[in-house]
């Protein structure tokens, strides 16, 4: 009994750990993954590997999050063939939100600004890339056409890290 409480103890105290050494950090290669559109039908995240990425993956419930920065990029959105940008709602991280609803939301402010807006109704981009933790965040992530992650911040951004991001896309403009 004494060696099976040993057991469970060292598993408890190595997971963490291997699993923290396990997120996705800037470096990382990432893979194909499956998202859906507003409408809840699953496609496959668009340009991975063909563009570069800028992926917006926002918690509905901290949707306020970086609100000055956010606004700020759409006063000057970043134009550049060479990127492809985009918002994935992570759905899952809102239970207290009907994803009905969130999706309605979604539809309407694609047809007003032509955005494009998807959805993650059950972790497929958090797992598929090792995301970690991403609850009650604003993660902004940059992947080059190598598939590498290049800029990785989640939460509320702070200004170096916000003159990273900015150095990150000015060097693929």
């Amino acid at each position: 009994m004494k060696r099976l409480n040993y057991l469970i103890f060292m598993f408890m105290m190595v997971s963490p750990a291997f699993l923290s050494a396990q997120t996705a950090t800037v470096g990382s290669k990432v893979g194909p993954v499956k998202i859906c559109d507003p409408s809840n039908e699953p496609v496959e995240l668009p340009y991975l590997g063909k563009k570069n990425l800028l992926i917006f993956y926002v918690d509905p419930d901290k949707a306020n999050q970086n609100k000055e920065f956010r606004e700020n990029l759409e006063k000057n959105q970043i134009e550049s063939d060479n990127i492809y940008s985009f918002g994935v709602v992570n759905l899952k991280d809102a239970p207290l939100l009907p994803n009905a609803i969130v999706r309605a939301m979604i539809r309407k402010k694609v047809k007003q600004t032509g955005a494009a807006i998807y959805t993650d109704p059950d972790y497929m981009l958090r797992d598929g890339w090792n995301l970690g933790d991403v609850n009650d965040m604003f993660v902004l992530i940059f992947v080059n056409k190598d598939k590498e992650i290049e800029f990785l911040s989640k939460g509320e951004l702070s200004q170096n890290q916000i003159d990273e991001f900015y150095r990150v896309i000015n060097k693929y403009k």
